[in-house]
């Protein structure tokens, strides 16, 4: 009764806040372990294991990560070396260093990236 429109209004908001949220590891700060994101995810410092998103992942230029992606779509501007799978658009930014085994949809290549892996493009689910 008393408080009941609060805490309503209070849960819309918290929903509203969440939609088009965009997680970012900062520039100096190194996680090691799983990362599971509901939203896009942008990683400036470094990361050494699993990284699970059901939306964007975006590696800064200063980003590195050693490990595992599994996304819907990513842009890579820094270094990254491992697997990913991507269900949809990977982005390989002039700036990117890429080691390893990428599986996608689609892939863009920017000319100056270094690009070392082995690559199987097709449609598949991963999420």
């Amino acid at each position: 009764m008393f408080g009941s429109k609060s805490n309503q209004n209070d849960s819309k908001a918290n929903q509203a806040l969440s939609q088009g949220a965009l997680n970012s590891i900062v520039h100096g700060t190194n996680i090691e372990g799983t990362i599971n994101a509901d939203n896009d995810i942008r990683i400036d410092g470094m990361m050494k294991g699993v990284l699970n998103c059901k939306g964007k992942v975006i590696i800064g230029p200063k980003g590195q990560i050693d490990g595992e992606i599994k996304a819907q779509n990513a842009v890579i501007e820094g270094v990254f070396k491992g697997v990913i799978h991507i269900d949809d658009l990977l982005q390989i930014k002039e700036s990117a260093q890429v080691e390893g085994e990428i599986n996608t949809d689609k892939l863009s290549v920017s000319p100056g990236a270094k690009f070392n892996v082995v690559s199987k493009m097709s449609h598949q689910t991963h999420l």
